[in-house]
């Protein structure tokens, strides 16, 4: 549609939308005044007012402003074969109203409801653009350097191998390497972090990062469909997708629920009637047996229900996106809150992934900086996972490296090459083995990886490196124990003696090392033959996919896990800090804790006020306040899961 206001789509999405707003405040405050106005004129008891019709045609005009659209929808409704939803009892209740001359409540209740649905409107489009804004943040445009210029392209027309150029200040369109020695990033978008991150040479940057200090170049490595960003988005717009038990029985009540209240409506009219044509001694008063009715309609419409509990979910997904936790749907959401046993994977779950160094041992009378030196010079080129944290070890040690020749790769055992002209051999001591060379018998019995080197021939000394622990992974399961989750187990194919040692450092009371994929499955396996358990699995490798999907909920580290793992997750911490764990299972609880207040609270009052008009001792104006009212309080209680996801 074309708006001759507006020259741009998304300016014209914003004008019209602001439009049909004024133009929504305009019907009410229109009926507002006349509504107000006509109940002045009554109590002042004028004459002219209640002659000739004046008083009905006068709440009539007050009435249709803010009764044809609920009237628009009762009729496509009716076209549809919705025959029992709140647009149809609305206008049932307030026809008979106007019927029995009852024009003031009969306007007030349809004010009343146009008002309330307003609220409503805006308190569910506030999440869901909540959720836009945050992840919908794809630049339009990518800088893309081709034969030596800089070109701006659609991020669509980007290939993996390319180079893109993104200034200080902009956001990173594709995922992609580093080609600067090193920046800082922005990476609150994806992890909800408001520290910006240091990233190196070489080192993966993601879409939907902002550079802040330096003009950037980045070898795009995935296609826009791709990238993390996309990923991020896809998940959360198919989790309204995937609906929450409570919502799947709200949708199921309600479509019994109102045709059920209609037709005890209908009886409370006709029951009276027909009792009194057996007894002599009841009178039968049309306008009050139709009036108790019209109450129990109002009262009986599932709004509260309706629109609050999907809001919830909603709104917890919403919370917990900002924090850096996906779920995949309100199903999830909801069975996260019932897990009381979470079991993880080691490496890359609790540890880093990455090995550093821990013990420097020279043989007497070699000195420690040269043994340094040695090591990380030969293993400088190569690709073998050891190698960065030696290198990054020397570097800590501002050790500078020599210049190395004749490299040899020794797959399995290490590397043999001429560091300042003299023979090198690192490795483990498969390698001196294999020289010939003679080392102490201790260190088999290390429990850490040794790396040894031997220098002309002669063992001069070895380092040991270890997996370590990430910053938060003790956080991580204090906070679970604090939530009441006891069963709390570490698996990994690791040595047992390593595993022990972080379980110890940990309070991890279960442990067990030296498992391959399958032996995990069978582990949850085993745990889930005692029903009472609900189980979670983190993990973020390839092998860890098949025991994500045998979990009652799979949970995924999404910044550095592979796409199989964050694929079969049910639950993604795209900040990969085991600390969030706790957050989503807080978010669970919180949210199903909002649901249930909402279920009790919207049944409860409608219970009390349509127990009240049967009698004959509520008035519509109660009537407007248990569905409106009711929806309203429901809607800002859901609200709050907003504030209450940290």
């Amino acid at each position: 549609m074309s708006c001759q206001c507006c020259s741009h789509n998304h300016v014209q999405t914003a004008c019209c939308r602001q439009k049909g707003l004024i133009a929504e405040y305009g019907r009410m405050i229109l009926s507002g005044l006349l509504l107000a106005g006509g109940m002045i004129l009554q109590a002042t008891e004028i004459s002219w007012f209640r002659q000739n019709g004046l008083e009905a045609f006068w709440y009539l005009a007050a009435y249709l402003p803010v009764a044809l659209p609920v009237l628009k929808e009762a009729w496509e409704g009716l076209f549809r074969r919705e025959y029992f939803n709140e647009f149809t009892l609305m206008f049932i209740a307030t026809i008979g109203a106007f019927a029995i001359g009852e024009y003031p409540e009969g306007v007030a209740v349809m004010l009343f409801y146009s008002l309330g649905e307003h609220f409503q409107d805006l308190a569910v489009n506030k999440a869901r653009r909540s959720i836009s804004d945050l992840l919908d943040i794809r630049p339009e445009k990518a800088s893309v350097i081709r034969n030596g210029q800089t070109v701006e392209v659609p991020p669509e027309d980007v290939h993996p191998d390319e180079v893109i150029e993104i200034k200080a200040g902009g956001r990173v369109p594709l995922d992609g390497i580093l080609c600067n020695e090193n920046a800082a990033f922005n990476t609150a978008a994806l992890t909800g972090e408001s520290l910006p991150r240091d990233i190196r040479k070489g080192e993966e940057v993601l879409a939907g990062m902002i550079s802040t200090g330096r003009t950037v170049q980045i070898r795009v490595t995935r296609p826009f469909a791709d990238s993390a960003l996309s990923r991020i988005l896809r998940l959360v717009q198919d989790a309204s997708e995937r609906k929450a038990p409570a919502e799947l029985f709200i949708r199921k009540f309600a479509r019994i629920y109102t045709p059920v209240v209609t037709g005890l409506a209908v009886l409370i009219v006709l029951l009276p009637w027909l009792w009194s044509l057996c007894s002599g001694t009841f009178t039968y008063l049309f306008s009050d047996w139709l009036y108790r009715a019209l109450v129990f309609l109002v009262v009986s419409c599932p709004c509260a229900l309706v629109v609050s509990i999907p809001l919830s979910y909603f709104g917890g997904i919403g919370a917990a996106s900002r924090q850096g936790i996906l779920f995949k749907g309100g199903n999830y959401l909801d069975a996260i809150s019932h897990i009381n046993a979470v079991v993880f994977d080691k490496t890359g779950t609790l540890t880093r992934g990455t090995f550093d160094v821990q013990t420097c041992t020279p043989l007497p009378g070699i000195d420690e900086t040269r043994l340094i030196r040695w090591i990380a010079s030969a293993e400088q080129y190569s690709t073998h996972p050891l190698a960065a944290g030696l290198i990054r070890y020397a570097q800590a040690r501002q050790i500078e490296l020599l210049p190395v020749t004749e490299v040899e790769e020794l797959a399995g055992c290490g590397i043999r090459a001429t560091v300042g002209g003299q023979t090198i051999l690192v490795g483990n001591t498969r390698l001196l083995e294999h020289e010939n060379i003679m080392y102490p018998p201790a260190l088999q019995e290390v429990s850490e990886t040794v790396v040894a080197c031997a220098a002309g021939g002669r063992y001069v000394g070895h380092l040991t490196l270890a997996d370590t622990l990430k910053p938060d992974a003790k956080q991580a399961i204090d906070e679970l124990k604090a939530l009441n989750i006891k069963n709390i187990q570490m698996l990994s194919g690791d040595k047992q003696s390593i595993v022990t040692t972080f379980a110890q450092q940990l309070g991890i009371e279960q442990a067990y090392g030296e498992l391959l994929p399958e032996d995990k499955v069978k582990h949850l396996e085993d745990l889930q033959l005692d029903k009472t358990c609900r189980a979670a699995f983190v993990g973020d490798g390839l092998n860890d996919a098949p025991a994500l999907a045998l979990s009652h909920v799979g949970i995924a580290m999404g910044q550095w896990g592979s796409d199989a793992a964050i694929e079969t997750a049910d639950v993604v911490i795209q900040t990969d800090q085991p600390s969030r764990i706790a957050i989503a299972i807080r978010a669970g609880r919180q949210t199903r804790h909002i649901v249930w207040q909402n279920i009790l609270l919207a049944l409860g009052v409608k219970m009390a006020v349509l127990a009240l008009g049967a009698a004959g001792m509520a008035t519509l104006w109660e009537a407007v306040f248990a569905d409106v009212g009711v929806a309203l309080l429901a809607v800002l209680n859901a609200m709050r899961i907003q504030k209450l996801i940290k």
